[in-house]
């Protein structure tokens, strides 16, 4: 059963007006935009944004009827499209992004997700587009394939496996999460006793293939043209990769820009430059809500408001 990660701090950090425009990004299973409805008056409005159709189709279950809700079946780097096709551009209130796979995604064996289960190699959350992992692996190169596992992964012996994929390929082509999974755990020699072998390259192969990090970048990006003065971004991440980027950004936004020394410029006028201003720099799952939801460990929520 899916259960929302940091759902009333992610919630609370919106600082939700009974009126105001939301986007939820990544609708995954509802539990954010069930709690972010709680909150909304009949003249609230939320659109609802998943690239997966699994989760369309329950956004379309739960929310097909209600007037307040939107659904799109598109990535949240869409969202200065979606929200030009709402004509919400600088109108809105507040932007959520629980970043990662959902648990859905994770059990259901046949999405491919999980390396603790039998299942196709796809890992893609949009089924309806793109290629699979298992056919990005016929054809990568060895190079290209290192190169991704260890700078999507971080996984040290990223050389090794991409070796061993390329090379048992034309012999045993890979083409479940088990075959792969298998390939790993033979290919290196020293094993983390803490983490399957399979876990960073699975995660590298995963945020390759949707394009994850480019992705979000877009995002963030359009956030700043999507929110209206004092809007919020909120957005929860689970890894070190997509929180550095998300760090950063809002780092940025929230400093004034450097400028050469000596210009005739006040700090007033200086000060004004910034774009947002943190309001939560970092939270964690309290231990309670680990204790109930193993995969809240890693996730990060970082909130920021539009200032200017």
């Amino acid at each position: 059963m899916h259960q929302s990660v940091l759902l009333q701090e992610a919630v609370e950090g919106l600082a939700i007006k009974p009126d105001g425009i939301y986007i939820d990004g990544t609708f995954g299973r509802g539990g954010h935009s069930a709690a972010i409805l709680e909150k909304l008056s009949d003249q609230g409005r939320l659109v609802v944004i998943d690239k997966d159709p699994q989760a369309i189709e329950v956004a379309q279950s739960r929310y097909g009827s209600d007037k307040r809700v939107s659904i799109v079946h598109q990535g949240f780097c869409e969202l200065e499209a979606i929200a030009e096709q709402f004509n919400l551009m600088g109108q809105v209130d507040g932007i959520l992004l629980d970043l990662g796979v959902s648990s859905p995604q994770l059990d259901e064996a046949s999405r491919g997700f999980s390396f603790m289960r039998e299942g196709p190699l796809d890992m893609r959350m949009d089924t309806t587009r793109g290629e699979s992992v298992a056919e990005f692996l016929e054809h990568v190169d060895e190079k290209t394939l290192a190169d991704i596992i260890w700078r999507y992964g971080e996984e040290k012996f990223s050389r090794k496996i991409a070796r061993a994929v390329v090379e048992s390929r034309t012999e045993h082509p890979l083409k479940t999460t088990l075959d792969l999974a298998k390939l790993i755990e033979q290919s290196i020699p020293k094993v983390d006793k803490f983490k399957h072998p399979a876990t960073r390259s699975f995660q590298a192969l995963r945020i390759y293939i949707n394009h994850e990090l480019e992705e979000l970048e877009q995002a963030l990006a359009a956030s700043l043209k999507v929110l209206k003065m004092g809007g919020r971004l909120a957005i929860i991440s689970f890894h070190s990769l997509e929180d550095r980027i998300v760090k950063q950004f809002m780092q940025a936004q929230s400093q004034p820009p450097a400028l050469p020394r000596g210009l005739p410029v006040r700090q007033s006028e200086i000060n004004a430059l910034q774009k947002m201003r943190w309001c939560i720099k970092m939270q964690r799952a309290d231990e309670e809500e680990i204790a109930r939801n193993v995969r809240a460990r890693s996730a990060i929520l970082r909130v920021t408001e539009r200032i200017t």
